[in-house]
């Protein structure tokens, strides 16, 4: 059987390799799978926490902050899926049953950057549900505002007559997805995580 080196899987996961992405599935998920499902989880959550641990790992490959050292690649991705794991638990506020099942994959040196990793993923996924629900033309004013495109540029592709009309649209567009954000409950649980 092929057996990858963490830097193999990690260069995997970068290039987004479907053999490798493949791999990882087959010999790992099958334990994240079991653990969750033994600490009142389900076959889904089990998808949801791995996909989302890839993705993480992901994200710290291409802002160059992941180094396992002396951790192997399944050790660290155990410790992601767990992190996780126990974070969507407390959320649901459900009792955790068998978690030192996985302790010996635990290393706490990870834990305080996976969570701030964590928490970065879901005010992004927060950000992209709210944006999403916006107007089209909102939209594309904000797209092509944190495109750093000038507000005078931003009238002229939009068909506004002035500069001062797209800034004030801007703003309200802006205004409207800050507000339709504060007011999502999972706003108010990802502050409430931040100040403890």
């Amino acid at each position: 059987m092929i057996k990858y080196s963490n830097d193999e899987l990690l260069t995997g996961i970068q290039q987004n390799n479907s053999v490798i992405l493949r791999y990882i599935y087959n010999n790992f998920y099958g334990k994240i799978n079991a653990f969750i499902k033994s600490n009142n989880g389900d076959e889904s959550d089990a998808n949801d926490i791995f996909q989302e641990s890839i993705i993480i790992i992901y994200r710290k490959i291409k802002s160059k902050s992941l180094v396992l050292n002396e951790a192997s690649f399944e050790t660290y991705l155990y410790s992601v899926c767990r992190l996780l794991w126990l974070k969507q638990l407390d959320k649901r506020k459900k009792n955790i049953v068998k978690v030192d099942e996985l302790h010996q994959f635990a290393d706490t040196a990870y834990d305080d950057d996976l969570l701030e990793v964590s928490k970065k993923n879901e005010k992004y996924k927060l950000y992209q549900e709210h944006f999403a629900k916006l107007g089209d033309d909102c939209q594309k004013i904000l797209k092509l505002f944190f495109d750093k495109v000038p507000l005078k540029e931003i009238a002229d592709r939009m068909g506004f007559a002035s500069e001062s009309y797209a800034k004030k649209r801007k703003h309200k567009c802006k205004e409207y997805l800050v507000r339709s954000i504060k007011q999502d409950s999972e706003f108010k649980s990802i502050v409430e995580d931040d100040l403890y």
